[in-house]
């Protein structure tokens, strides 16, 4: 590696990494360098990958709502903003909406948000048992109170395609990408004058971006910093019906469980409870929690699910924000060149288009320019004035 300088080093290369890195040189504003230090280029286990791939608008955070509704509009331009050579990257996004279920329970929890979010513009419809029996009739609804399904903007995608659009863009536009990973930084006072990496490579920068995923906490830490986010695990099962299910959105039930089309079949999974959570960094499936939990969940949500057929599963990770839930976006007081985008909770996927030309703002202007996230940076961390979002799937 001849260069040892780089404006901007972005350690992580998966979607947030990626979109900073496209949104940097796509900007005429950005005159700098980027380097992207990605530790696998086959990407296999990161949580892009390996995500549900979804893209939804129904948050009880405002900010979150904003950033996905970026997302849907980046998505939905997606094959010709980031044509390279003329070759149209295709994200395969398909706006099947997602329909959050509630039972009487959890009735004033899903009108706040709906508040919330038909004040954002969401476009977001309630529904009574009688009008989702009448629009779903292989649902089961006598224990509903209502549900609300999102009529546009909302659904999944082959989040893989959309990592590796952004990725080969970004390269177009002149960001160089390395495989190997930042192992420690160098730190003057309050800024960070370079990195070290893991073959011994010391490079100078002039502001680091920190899209490390789960293994963002141990950067920080080599910067002194400590970040509040674990690397917890989660499971998705794909599974086969004989039955049509026809004009399926990707379905919350108030039990947890979701479940949405993926192909010829269905992907499904559930977060467990927080007390059997901890942290964890392999990717053994647990393939008794849907024999024993998901099936008879789905199966009395579908009555049709009772002859569904397991045939693949797979695990990955949530950089879990342990004290709200949400991204941290943005600079630590202590540190003015070292940008965070960690602990999005399992929204990273959907918000890294936000994020990454947030990101880039920040470098390029030194503060937020389209949307305004600063209430997502490490202010409300410090002082404990923490935004618990209400929607974890």
């Amino acid at each position: 590696m001849q260069t040892k300088h780089y404006d901007v080093i972005i350690a992580g290369g998966a979607a947030a990494g990626s979109a900073s890195a496209y949104f940097l040189t796509a900007n005429p504003d950005f005159k700098g360098s980027v380097l992207v230090v990605e530790k696998d280029f086959s990407y296999q286990y990161c949580a892009t990958a390996l995500s549900a791939a979804s893209i939804r608008h129904q948050f009880s955070t405002p900010e979150n709502i904003a950033m996905s509704q970026f997302g849907t509009q980046f998505l939905r331009h997606f094959g010709s903003a980031l044509a390279v050579n003329g070759e149209r990257p295709d994200a395969a996004f398909h706006e099947g909406g997602y329909l959050f279920l509630a039972s009487a329970a959890g009735m004033d929890v899903l009108l706040e948000n709906h508040q919330t979010q038909k004040a954002l513009d969401v476009d977001v419809a309630l529904l009574t048992p009688d009008q989702l029996a009448a629009r779903f009739p292989w649902l089961h609804t006598s224990d509903l109170a209502a549900g609300s399904l999102g009529l546009s903007g909302e659904g999944w995608l082959d989040a893989y395609g959309m990592m590796q659009g952004l990725r080969k863009k970004a390269i177009a536009q002149g960001a160089r990408y390395i495989e190997n990973e930042v192992i420690d930084v160098q730190r003057q006072g309050r800024r960070i004058t370079g990195v070290i990496l893991n073959d011994g490579t010391a490079l100078q920068c002039g502001t680091l971006i920190n899209t490390a995923g789960t293994g963002g906490p141990r950067l920080a830490r080599q910067a002194g910093i400590v970040l509040p986010v674990e690397s917890r695990k989660r499971y998705v099962f794909y599974f086969q019906c004989p039955t049509v299910i026809a004009g399926c959105p990707m379905v919350i039930d108030p039990s947890g469980a979701y479940f949405r089309p993926e192909g010829r079949g269905f992907i499904c999974g559930i977060s467990p409870a927080e007390s059997n959570d901890p942290e964890c960094f392999d990717f053994d499936v647990e393939h008794d929690l849907f024999d024993e939990t998901l099936w008879p969940l789905l199966a009395a949500r579908v009555p049709a699910f009772e002859a569904i057929r397991c045939t693949r599963s797979w695990a990955g990770h949530y950089d879990m924000n342990t004290l709200d839930h949400n991204v941290i976006i943005g600079a630590h007081p202590d540190i003015e060149n070292l940008l965070f985008a960690n602990g999005f909770s399992g929204h990273g996927m959907q918000q890294s288009p936000a994020v990454g030309r947030a990101l880039s703002e920040l470098v390029t202007y030194g503060k937020f320019e389209t949307l305004d996230l600063s209430r997502m940076g490490w202010t409300r961390i410090l002082n404990n004035n923490l935004i618990i979002e209400k929607n974890i799937v």
